[in-house]
């Protein structure tokens, strides 16, 4: 089968575990010492997503800093309660996660319909 079947199954899982984590800041925005928290995709997706490189002038992702799919706690100051959240960034995360969520569903029903096409064809 398609290779890509397995990738974008990660994307859907990795979306919606980040999804659960932003929601919970957004839940937590007024919480008194509530750290906000991510994921990072950085090396989610493992060797499937890798960059492959035949010249040197090509990019490269040595500098791949990304956590591999672990919740991580934001580094950013917090407010005079000990909180960190600021609601409108939690938001835009919101936001460019539902993004990524919908273009891997958007493709992933594009292939099956070029399988189901491609079956049918056989008849």
């Amino acid at each position: 089968m398609d290779k890509s079947f397995g990738i974008l199954h990660k994307i859907l899982q990795a979306t919606g575990a980040r999804q659960k984590v932003l929601a919970s800041n957004v839940a937590n925005a007024e919480t008194p010492g509530y750290k906000g928290r991510d994921i990072k995709f950085g090396k989610f997706l493992g060797k499937e997503m890798k960059l492959i490189t035949t010249k040197p002038e090509h990019v490269s992702n040595a500098g791949n800093n990304g956590v591999n799919g672990k919740v991580v706690v934001n580094g950013n100051p917090s407010w005079g309660d000990g909180n960190n959240v600021e609601l409108n960034a939690e938001v835009a995360k919101m936001q460019e996660n539902s993004l990524t969520h919908n273009a891997a569903l958007k493709i992933l029903g594009t292939k099956i319909k070029m399988f189901k096409t491609a079956i049918s064809s056989g008849r």
